[in-house]
């Protein structure tokens, strides 16, 4: 195993743990056991693990593309 494919893996549960921690419609407070019945926009943790979410995807298709390359050799 190469250092980019631990490194792919890593952000795989990453990005699969911060997509799990938000419920649609329910804000942050709803994976707790509150209830929200009300839509509002994502403030403060709610917001930076949205961010979070797209910057993770990002990484993981970069990572990707990468793993693509010939790893030279040959």
């Amino acid at each position: 195993m190469t250092p980019l494919t631990i490194a792919q893996m890593i952000l795989a549960v990453a990005l699969i743990a911060s997509i799990l921690l938000q419920q649609r419609g329910t804000g942050l407070g709803g994976a707790f056991g509150g209830e929200v019945t009300a839509y509002r926009s994502r403030r403060g943790i709610e917001r930076t693990l949205f961010r979070l979410t797209i910057v993770l995807a990002v990484l993981f298709v970069v990572f990707s593309l990468l793993n693509l390359l010939p790893q030279g050799g040959l």
